[in-house]
């Protein structure tokens, strides 16, 4: 072996997956440097270890902060993606810093409130002492104090402390501040003001939305780019999930010359040049979109497709998916609360700041109607003072809340991976229209896409953010956006590939409604998993083309039925051959979808749930099942993976028995896949090695030993002893007697116990029959484990 080893690797050997794991993240240097700065323990509880973004670019951070040239440090730009990270990158900073340089100021500044608690909390429970400045003045003197800690707070309160220390400038090179989303606050951080104020602070600014050319430019100011992790990177290191997008339209019948006739009635008293200017005003504020006609329309839309596509199955099990629905104000976000109410497929809840806070103020749904106050006094009866953490609580972690309806709230900042499917009933551009679809790429189990579904018509907007931001200076590079939404179309086109592929598997078969001809071929393991696994591809693809309007659309009927035809089809072959070959494939992550998705689209019954893989020894039930199967072959087959099951799962009962069941079991299958066996004399086989197996015995047993299992697996262990030949009975009553003397409750957990009958035992071969010591301890052991096994 040692020679093999010498002359294969005196040649170049290429590296292994798991070569380039081992070295990547267990060389030692890299693995100390992980434990020490790279893991944290968020509330003391649950341990979180940097993915590798994080890792590289908190030490090019590290790296390009220590050298201090004319004064001061170098900073510069992130650019995370959305859904990557960038809180605990931030927080794994801190720490990292406090831990290179000596005695250094730490602010880190956000653009809003609740994002500024986000953060707060986010350091809190990852143990790094932090204190969240509550007005400019006391940031000031934390600015002036000289603590161990980090200073969160948001950018008004940090323009207030740097306008009101205009007159007394920080110098020190040690102060390091840290903004999150750069874009938003970009004109209170690299302006005149602060950078006389603060001459030699470090700026290092995070950002999850792409960067305009511009702002690279400007960012060069400040140190450049540091690192880049953008969407379609995350999308391909399953850091984020992909978005799908789709668009929906309401169609509404206007009477236009009626409508025409009332507007010029309403305004007949204004000059023409005020009408002119009311109808823009009109139009900007997209008033028929905001029709109760209009409203109950879409929110029915929105239930039945949230409901039959991640709501309750037919057995009353939840998804434990989530969804936003996106509306233009406050009252419309009413409106629709109203409407889904009364539908009463889907529960919802509004999220909205308090009705004396416009947040459109051109918007003439005045936030303070009487309907919008009625309803937020209700929210303040049913949740408190805490209205908005209560709601996303129950959100998150409770059963009452399946849609929440926002405005302007956690568009930005919100992270509930369970969140799936955004809703969007209004208008969102640029930055605004990136962040709020990345509520919905968070990774969960069974999430493979998260789902725009669009009612505003944003995909100008998008269109507009792709060419007007990838031409000119002030433009986003187009490979950052790469990624960024996926049309629903793009994904369907898949379906006719992934249909094929799954086709292609089986076109050596001859006579493609015969069931049993599938089962037959899926006998290879290796086919079987090849099939597994293309089948999940097309159900998962078929799923999200059948939720969409416009494959209904544009696909005839009949191919529509050919789909789902199939699809039956081969849930059902997969299965019956999970039930033959007994596989311990795993399909938890796709089941729920998949069994909604039959639900959903396939009259059937038989196919919901997966065959459980019977007993043997339930003669009755398992002879029912193999009756089901069609042709000698196919109930062989399922006679073996049943049989053997049962003896590999009990092999320590009767190990001499049940191994060479399971011999003749591989060989008589192996020779009848290879023509050398009959089908018929293979069953007949097969089926007498099962009942043997049954049994726990062969027919060559005497009487006397029949009385107990362990008697018989004792006695037919022996029987391979050469040495021992005509003295097996006689043995087996003396082990019998022996292990009778000490059983008591749970005796063969107690090793004194098990010591004594080693002994006694062991002596009487050695005295008897003259047995070796060693032999005899040998033989012991293995028959106290079949009597375990057996008591």
């Amino acid at each position: 072996d040692h020679i093999a080893y010498q002359e294969k690797y005196q040649q170049y050997v290429a590296p292994t997956q798991q070569d380039i794991f081992i070295q990547g993240l267990l060389s030692p240097e890299r693995l100390l440097n992980i434990v020490k700065d790279f893991i944290l323990f968020e509330a003391g509880v649950v341990k979180k270890i940097a993915r590798f973004q994080q890792f590289f670019s908190i030490n090019k951070i590290i790296e390009r902060i220590k050298p201090v040239r004319n004064g001061k440090r170098k900073g510069g730009v992130i650019w995370h993606t959305q859904g990557s990270g960038k809180s605990l990158t931030m927080a794994m900073l801190a720490r990292k810093i406090q831990d290179t340089i000596n005695n250094p100021q730490i602010i880190l500044v956000t653009d809003r409130i609740d994002l500024d608690g986000q953060i707060t909390k986010t350091l809190q429970k990852v143990e790094v002492d932090v204190i969240n400045a509550a007005s400019g003045k006391q940031l000031v003197s934390l600015l002036k104090g000289n603590g161990d800690f980090v200073i969160t707070t948001i950018i008004n309160k940090f323009d207030a402390a740097v306008k009101s220390l205009s007159d007394n400038q920080l110098t020190s090179h040690n102060i390091f501040v840290l903004i999150d989303e750069a874009h938003r606050t970009q004109h209170g951080i690299f302006n005149v003001n602060m950078e006389k104020v603060l001459p030699n602070a470090c700026f290092i600014v995070f950002t999850g939305t792409p960067l305009m050319k511009k702002q690279k430019n400007t960012a060069n100011k400040f140190g450049g780019i540091i690192d880049t992790y953008p969407i379609s990177e995350a999308v391909e290191d399953g850091a984020i999930v992909p978005i799908l997008y789709e668009g929906r339209l309401a169609v509404q019948d206007v009477n236009r010359k009626v409508l025409d006739k009332s507007v010029d009635m309403v305004m007949e008293d204004l000059e023409e040049y005020h009408r002119v200017d009311l109808k823009k005003k009109m139009s900007r504020a997209r008033l028929i979109t905001k029709t109760e006609q209009n409203i109950d329309q879409i929110a029915f839309d929105i239930s039945k497709h949230f409901q039959s596509n991640w709501g309750k199955d037919k057995t009353g099990i939840h998804s434990g998916f989530r969804g936003m629905v996106v509306c233009p104000d406050k009252l419309t976000a009413v409106k629709y609360k109203k409407a889904f109410d009364l539908i009463g497929k889907v529960k919802t809840e509004v999220v909205m700041s308090a009705p004396d806070t416009r947040e459109n103020n051109e918007d003439i749904h005045s936030s303070e109607s009487p309907e919008v106050t009625q309803y937020y006094e209700l929210l303040k009866t049913k949740y408190g003072q805490r209205i908005d953490e209560d709601i996303i609580q129950q959100y998150e972690k409770g059963e009452n809340i399946e849609l929440l309806i926002v405005i302007d709230k956690l568009l930005t900042g919100f992270d509930v991976p369970q969140t799936i499917v955004m809703y969007l009933c209004r208008k969102l551009r640029e930055h605004t229209l990136l962040q709020a679809i990345a509520r919905v790429n968070r990774v969960f189990p069974g999430k493979d896409y998260g789902y725009i579904i669009d009612y505003a018509g944003i995909m100008e907007e998008l269109q507009e953010a792709l060419e007007n931001y990838s031409g000119d200076d002030n433009s986003f590079d187009p490979k950052d956006l790469a990624g960024s939404l996926t049309d629903i179309s793009q994904e369907i086109n898949k379906l006719p590939l992934a249909h094929t592929d799954l086709l292609n598997i089986f076109k050596t078969i001859n006579n493609k409604q015969n069931i049993d001809e599938y089962i037959v071929f899926l006998s290879d393991q290796y086919i079987r998993d090849d099939f597994y696994n293309k089948f999940n591809v097309f159900a998962r693809i078929l799923k999200v083309a059948l939720s969409s309007i416009d494959f209904h659309n544009q696909t005839p009927e009949q191919e529509i039925k050919q789909y789902k035809d199939d699809l039956k089809k081969f849930a059902g072959i997969r299965v019956a051959a999970n039930s033959i070959y007994l596989d311990k494939i795993s399909f938890t992550q796709y089941e729920k979808q998949l069994q909604k998705l039959l639900d959903q689209h396939v009259i059937t019954e038989e196919i919901i749930r997966l065959v459980e893989p019977l007993n043997i020894l339930d003669t009755e039930a398992f002879a029912e099942e193999v009756e089901k199967l069609i042709g000698p072959r196919a109930k062989a087959e399922k006679i073996a993976a049943a049989t053997s099951k049962y003896l590999s799962i009990n092999i320590d009962a009767n190990p001499a028995l049940f191994k060479k069941l399971s011999e003749l079991i591989s060989e008589t299958i192996a020779e009848m896949r290879a023509n050398r066996l009959s089908e018929i004399e293979a069953l007949r086989r097969l089926t007498d090695y099962k009942e043997q197996a049954a049994k726990g015995f062969s027919d060559d047993i005497p009487d006397i030993i029949k009385e107990k299992s362990r008697n018989i697996a004792v006695f037919q262990l022996l029987k391979k002893e050469s040495d021992l030949i005509d003295k097996e009975v006689e043995i087996t009553k003396m082990f019998d007697e022996i292990v009778s003397k000490f059983e008591v409750i749970d005796w063969h957990k107690r090793t004194d116990i098990i010591n004594k009958i080693e002994l006694d035992f062991g002596d009487y071969l050695m005295d008897v029959f003259d047995v070796s010591m060693a032999k005899a301890d040998e033989l012991t052991k293995k028959l106290i484990d079949i009597a375990i096994a057996n008591r």
